[in-house]
């Protein structure tokens, strides 16, 4: 397993996490799903409370030693007061005395982030958790939230990204680089779409390319990504099967030939990102909401 920095706090983690996204109720599958994970070399598991998986997370980790655990605050509930009573919540629901990782899950214009980072800093002062992240986040955002807080950083940005959804190039992953600043991977897979034969050119490549290193075309798709030094990538642990798979991914070192070949070959088949389709929806719920 390949270890990273988390932006510039000098903690390590693995370049492949767990995703916790639409894992739904506990069951033993999953429990050991995400345990297959933990023993073979990845330990960092994503989360929200957002998902309803936090308590599955807790369920896994129990009696274990403690992974590092990253969830997220849903931006309704971004007032000062909102922020801490989630983060409790959150912390009763994983059963850890700490988050590893707290982040802001989607801007919100209708709360002045001001208040929202307060509440931030002051669990940060409190023990309950160690680093602020955020996701979905642009670059401007970021700045906007890191001149809010007094003495803590935002240590990551966490976004969609993938062969085929590529945007964070753009402007996001440049961005990340420079500030010292760690890209989580979303749906690192594209929806499964990378290995569905949507894009058959592409699932070929991949195919191609997983032939000469004795890898799955998932495992192909995964090494791409943290191949950037940057970024973090985190597959939704559905299975012990593909959890296995994906631990598999970062144990390889694919040459700039290879790198370039994807480069190439998925430039042709970009699609939206989540943010992008559903963004406008998300700021749309949150002014209502807070109309009403």
């Amino acid at each position: 397993m390949i270890y990273k920095e988390l932006g510039k706090t000098k903690e390590k983690v693995s370049a492949i996490g767990l995703g916790t996204w639409q894992l739904g109720e506990i069951t033993e599958s999953k429990v050991d799903a995400i345990r297959a994970g933990l023993d073979n070399g990845i330990d960092f598991i994503d989360t929200a409370e957002i998902y309803g998986t936090e308590d599955l997370v807790g369920e896994a980790i129990k009696n274990r030693k403690k992974p590092f655990i990253a969830t997220k605050v849903w931006p309704s509930n971004f007032k000062y007061d909102s922020v801490i009573k989630a983060c409790e919540s959150s912390l009763k629901r994983l059963g850890v005395p700490q988050i590893d990782l707290y982040q802001l899950h989607w801007p919100n214009k209708s709360i002045p982030i001001k208040e929202t980072m307060s509440a931030m800093e002051r669990l940060v002062e409190e023990g309950k958790i160690r680093y602020i992240g955020v996701s979905n986040f642009r670059p401007e955002e970021v700045d906007e939230a890191n001149k809010a807080l007094k003495k803590s950083e935002i240590v990551s940005d966490q976004v969609e990204y993938s062969l085929i959804v590529r945007g964070a190039e753009k402007k996001i992953l440049p961005y990340c680089k420079k500030k010292g600043l760690s890209l989580i991977a979303y749906s690192p897979l594209g929806h499964k779409k990378l290995v569905s034969n949507k894009h058959p050119e592409l699932t070929e490549t991949l195919k191609e390319i997983g032939e000469k290193y004795g890898r799955s075309p998932v495992q192909v798709a995964l090494n791409w990504l943290i191949s950037m030094d940057n970024v973090i990538a985190i597959p939704k642990a559905s299975s012990k099967e593909h959890v296995l798979e994906d631990a598999g991914a970062a144990d390889f070192v694919m040459t700039k030939g290879d790198i370039a070949k994807l480069n190439e070959v998925s430039a042709k088949f970009q699609s939206k990102s989540l943010y992008q389709m559903v963004g406008p929806l998300v700021s749309v719920y949150l002014k209502f909401k807070r109309i009403f």
